[in-house]
Order: C-alpha cells, then structure tokens, then sequence
C-alpha cells in the first residue's frame, strides 16, 4: 500500500475487536475479537479508495479463511472496514467481480471501528527487520480494466 501513488501513510494496527489498547500478544492469543490491520490514510485527488480497495485484494488472499499463508487465526482474516455507504458498496461490487471470476471469497466486510495502533515494532516490519514479505504477494486479479 506505501508504495502507491497517493498514499500518505499506512499504520499498522488492529481493528474489530472488544478490548482496549490491545497488545499484539493479546491478538495473537485470539481473546479480543480483533484482526490485524492497516489504516491507509490517503490524497483522493491522487488514488480513489477504488483503487486501493482492488490493491488489497491483490496483495494478499481473499480466498483463505482465517489466516495469510503460514500465518493461521482469526487475528489473520481478510476483513474490509468500511467508513461510509459509498465504501461499502465499492467493496461489495469487487467481492462481486471476485466471485464471477470463479474465486471463493472469505473478505468479510464490516462497519469500520476503532483503530488501535501496533507496537512500535510492528510498524514497517519487513523494512525494519530487512525481510520480504512471506505472506503477502501481488496477483493480478481484476482483468477487465
């Protein structure tokens, strides 16, 4: 997402759940309701949230449920947050998109909550730690545009 025009800052973080400030250990123990996420803060003048909406189901897989590759929980869900109608429905039309393509779709999308920021550690993990990402790569997956 950092590398798209038009984005100003990607945070990572976690959304969804019922506990305050929560911890990455807490997540990862699956007591909080949460999943990990990202809030994209970004220029519409230069990327639609269209856009980045098609970016995301193109940077990891939409089609596992609870869980990212090796990664496996419920922390690990492929879950769209949403702030509006007009970002629900856009949402909603690419899961469409998605599915008459033939891909089984586990996206949930869900009204958009508090966002509780990571651990400092957590932040541009794979740059900190001079890693390449191991369970998210880019796939191509909406072809008639």
């Amino acid at each position: 997402m950092k590398q798209q025009e038009g984005v100003l800052t990607v945070v990572s973080g976690y959304m969804g759940g019922h506990v305050e400030y929560p911890t990455y250990n807490q997540v990862c123990q699956q007591a909080t309701g949460h999943v990990e996420s990202v809030e994209v803060l970004y220029n519409p003048t230069h990327v639609t949230y269209e856009t980045l909406a098609k970016l995301f189901f193109e940077i990891h897989d939409p089609t596992q449920h609870d869980g990212q590759g090796p990664d496996k929980g419920n922390q690990y869900a492929s879950v769209i947050f949403y702030s509006d109608d007009e970002e629900k429905k856009i949402a909603e039309y690419l899961i469409k998109k998605l599915i008459k393509s033939g891909l089984s779709i586990s996206t949930k999308i869900m009204p958009s909550q508090v966002f509780w920021k990571a651990e400092e550690s957590h932040q541009n993990y794979y740059e900190k730690h001079n890693k390449a990402p191991y369970c998210h790569r880019y796939q191509k997956r909406f072809f008639d545009e």
